[in-house]
């Protein structure tokens, strides 16, 4: 069954004069006269069956329904736009994706290339920083991010837990005769000792917590960075265990105790809602969801 839209040119007229709240402007940015689009306006809103603006002197203001109507055709056209712009450059175009150093580092470096052998065309940048990317102004097509899931206007694919766990060399806990039991790790340095990890991790251990007051702050600000002090010897890091399973299959970290701490957080793909059929997200999140699964994400 055939949809029965009205023409192009009414809705694309229509979202320039809700965007801007003037028929001027919207004439304006369209290289139209204001009797052109006030009559594409018109010829809207007489399919629609109401009216979709209020006239005021110098201004227009949506109705109820062109309120309701306004949103949808500008992500249309949002869509479009991306559609035509991926179609132009075919399968290939660069992939920006933002996401924290220890996801680049430890996992997407490590797995990216079976993504570029699937799709030689599309070449890949990594943006790596703590801060919330904002896709409206920044050059970002997807985003890795740890946090509870819940962005407005994004769509939230879920990678896996944050859960965390003490690690440390085996050397390290050599130097103590071993690390047998969770209060050991107290007679070690402990590597950014104000992180809500280890509170937590100790409460579940079941292990008296005043012992972590008045250590020194050494925060590094990354799991990468304190994973590579705490495989140098320089103390016990509180890591995201499926982050650092290389390490410990060749012994140069060792995860004492299977006690894991979860405080709900975990590590998605993120992208807005608007922009999931653009084909190079939609390639990368295709081959992300699975080689995160076969991961044991």
């Amino acid at each position: 069954m055939s949809l029965q839209l009205p023409p192009l040119t009414a809705l694309r007229v229509f979202e320039a004069a809700a965007r801007h709240g003037s028929f001027t402007k919207a004439a304006a940015e369209l290289g139209m006269t204001q009797a052109a689009v006030s009559y594409q306006i018109k010829l809207l809103e007489e399919r629609v069956g109401t009216p979709l603006f209020l006239r005021k002197p110098r201004q227009v203001v949506l109705t109820e329904t062109g309120s309701r109507l306004a949103p949808a055709v500008s992500d249309a056209f949002d869509i479009l736009g991306e559609a035509y712009a991926a179609a132009r450059a075919g399968s290939g175009g660069t992939l920006c994706i933002s996401t924290v150093l220890t996801f680049a580092s430890n996992w997407l470096a490590r797995h990216i290339g079976s993504f570029q052998m699937r799709h030689p065309a599309i070449a890949v940048r990594l943006d790596t920083s703590s801060h919330m990317v904002d896709f409206a102004r920044e050059e970002v097509d997807i985003g890795i991010r740890s946090g509870d899931g819940a962005w407005p206007g994004l769509v939230a694919h879920l990678l896996f837990r944050a859960q965390y766990t003490p690690m440390l060399s085996p050397r390290l806990a050599d130097s103590i005769g071993g690390v047998k039991e969770p209060a050991d790790l107290l007679k070690l340095r402990i590597l950014d000792p104000t992180d809500v990890w280890w509170k937590r991790w100790f409460e579940l251990a079941n292990v008296p917590i005043d012992s972590l007051e008045g250590r020194p702050d050494t925060s590094m600000g990354s799991q990468a960075y304190e994973a590579n002090a705490a495989m140098a010897g320089q103390g016990v890091a509180i890591l995201t265990q499926k982050f650092f399973t290389n390490e410990i299959a060749e012994g140069r970290l060792i995860q004492p105790f299977d006690i894991v701490g979860d405080d709900g957080h975990a590590y998605w793909l993120v992208y807005p809602e608007a922009r999931r059929n653009v084909p190079k997200i939609r390639a990368f999140r295709e081959w992300i969801l699975p080689e995160i699964a076969d991961f044991g994400g």
